[in-house]
């Protein structure tokens, strides 16, 4: 199976590949309560870190938990089994994988944090478009009409929370940006799966993005080590929940299921956004936005592989 193929057969391993995305998008999901507590100003107190630098922590300090990761499934691997060191699909995914973060910080000082997160669940759009119109693909009706839902459901789960205001069109672009860069993750991680484990795209991808993140961390932040507990612990919890967890999930997943599919599960995110907030911050959660979570869940199952989609 092509790595970005838009089919997938209903094999043994569909079942776990599946869970491993949905637990990937849930570790995600709660990353924004992390940057809350780490780089988010409280009651008027300065960031403990700038947000920059928060994303430059998400993604290093993992690291040495993702080596490890990486010598032990290699280390089990079959013999003969695919690891090609640095592919060109993982320099490229760490590449963009920097991109994603920068402009989701940036979206995030520009403009709202609903905007910015409504443009970023955007991401699916760009990757069944690249596969359609860029790879020559041909992605099914299914895909599309999921893929219509989830925006819809997004919508309906953030939009009572959106602004529009001419003065946040810069933070709003950013967001949108976010979006492409995440797209590109998803093909790129697609395709060095076709070549190495989960653990070692996951480990070269985080490490290369660490590389530019600090460049661009001590260019723009005033604030790069933590200060204070509270920072250390949100930073913590942020590289080895939402990164390790959610993006080596993510790169398991990306081993069995095609990215377009694999994207719009992603919409996963946002609903665990959601109840984190309330659960966490004490956000309220309305009917629209319950409705917003149904048409996402909706979405995704009328998405889903299908065994007869492989029949000729």
């Amino acid at each position: 199976m092509s790595p970005t193929s838009t089919t997938a057969r209903l094999e043994p391993g569909f079942a776990s590949a599946f869970a491993a995305l949905c637990l990937g998008a849930v570790a995600m999901g709660i990353s924004p309560i992390f940057v809350r507590f780490a780089s988010a100003d409280m009651g008027g107190t300065p960031a403990d870190v700038g947000p920059f630098a928060s994303a430059f922590w998400r993604v290093s300090l993992c690291l040495p938990l993702l080596y490890v990761w990486m010598r032990i499934e290699e280390r089990r691997a079959p013999t003969g089994a695919p690891t090609v060191r640095f592919s060109k699909a993982s320099i490229l995914g760490g590449i963009v994988f920097a991109g994603d973060l920068f402009f989701w910080h940036l979206a995030i000082l520009k403009t709202t944090v609903a905007n910015a997160t409504f443009f970023a669940t955007m991401a699916p759009l760009f990757v069944v478009l690249t596969v359609w119109l860029i790879f020559r693909q041909q992605v099914s009706r299914g895909t599309f009409l999921g893929l219509g839902l989830c925006l819809l459901g997004g919508a309906a789960l953030i939009g009572q929370s959106l602004q529009a205001d001419p003065a946040r069109i810069e933070g709003d672009l950013y967001g949108v940006a976010t979006a492409f860069f995440f797209g590109m993750y998803f093909l790129a991680a697609s395709r060095a799966r076709k070549t190495a484990g989960a653990a070692r795209v996951t480990f070269e991808a985080g490490l290369i993005t660490s590389a530019i993140l600090f460049v661009i961390a001590v260019l723009f932040d005033t604030r790069v080590i933590p200060q204070t507990g509270q920072g250390i612990a949100a930073l913590l919890a942020m590289s080895y929940v939402s990164h390790a967890g959610g993006q080596g999930l993510l790169a398991i997943a990306l081993g069995r299921l095609p990215a377009t599919f694999s994207s719009l599960v992603i919409f996963l995110e946002a609903i665990a956004a959601a109840v984190f907030g309330w659960a966490v911050l004490g956000e309220a959660l309305t009917p629209i936005q319950a409705l917003g979570g149904a048409l996402i869940l909706f979405g995704i199952w009328v998405a889903r592989p299908k065994p007869e989609a492989q029949a000729s």
